[in-house]
């Protein structure tokens, strides 16, 4: 009996207890990984975020700084290098000639849908592209598609479409560049982007989580306006551009930091640019 009870006071095992401290180890380890992680894990998709915002904002201003630049380069005096509009968020229309594409009619059209029959080469000239006709004397054009060129014959044709009247021998047909940038706050409210426009094409979004955009134009005499009179007399033009995050701020907090009615992060940049083609 006595050999049966020292074996049963040798037999190994764990406590009720020391299961109990064990687990409570493990939990606290656990628990200090997953919040771990789950820091680790915010951070990078705030960095995320701040990294897509700047991305947003900096791409929509060096494109808007690249379009402004250029406006005037080469218009004829009927068309505006900039056409200005104080919408809040703004919006703007840069025109101006950034290829050597040109020619001039060879002689009158007999009506407005028959094919211009030009008297330079016309192969820098393509099908689908929008270009812009005009009366070197009146002044007066209009832009059109080109449906098909003809580059042997020296024709022009615009099959989809019939021009306002008919243009006589020695109107000029320009490559031109037109691009009018404005924000879609309303196809999805929730993310705002930057659109761009050319003539007889559907509005393409540039830059996505951009909600504001604002233009202020500095004259000639130094003045500073929301929306310039005399074009010619823009020298210089500032843009404000506001991007947000793709996501609201976990924490809820930051929106009402700024005063905003959501929770996203929100950064503004600031850029001025000379306008270089116009009157000096």
């Amino acid at each position: 009996m006595k050999k049966y009870q020292n074996k049963r006071l040798d037999d190994s095992g764990y406590s009720f207890l020391e299961v109990m401290i064990a687990l409570t180890i493990v939990g606290v380890v656990t628990t200090s990984i997953f919040s771990l992680y789950i820091r680790q894990h915010k951070n990078y998709m705030i960095q995320e975020d701040i990294t897509d915002i700047q991305q947003n904002a900096r791409a929509s201003i060096d494109e808007l700084g690249r379009h402004i630049r250029m406006a005037g380069n080469d218009l004829p005096y009927s068309l505006d290098a900039i056409v200005a509009s104080n919408t809040n968020p703004d919006t703007i229309t840069l025109t101006y000639r950034a290829e050597n594409c040109d020619t001039y009619l060879s002689a009158a059209m007999p009506q407005p849908s028959a094919e211009l029959k030009c008297a330079t080469d016309v192969s820098c000239f393509y099908d689908g592209q929008w270009v812009y006709i005009f009366e070197p004397d009146s002044g007066g054009g209009e832009w059109f598609e080109i449906s098909h060129v003809q580059p042997g014959s020296k024709h022009i044709q615009h099959n989809t479409m019939t021009l306002s009247k008919t243009y006589g021998a020695d109107a000029i047909l320009l490559a031109l560049t037109e691009v009018k940038f404005f924000i879609d706050q309303n196809t999805n409210p929730d993310h705002p982007a930057l659109m761009i426009l050319r003539p007889g094409q559907a509005a393409q979004v540039y830059a996505e989580n951009v909600e504001d955009l604002q233009f202020l134009y500095r004259m000639k005499n130094g003045a500073v306006v929301d929306e310039p009179v005399m074009v010619d007399a823009v020298r210089e033009v500032m843009v404000t551009v506001r991007a947000m995050s793709n996501n609201p701020d976990a924490d809820g907090v930051y929106g009402a930091s700024q005063n905003q009615d959501d929770d996203r992060r929100r950064r503004t940049y600031n850029t001025s640019v000379h306008v270089r083609n116009l009157a000096g």
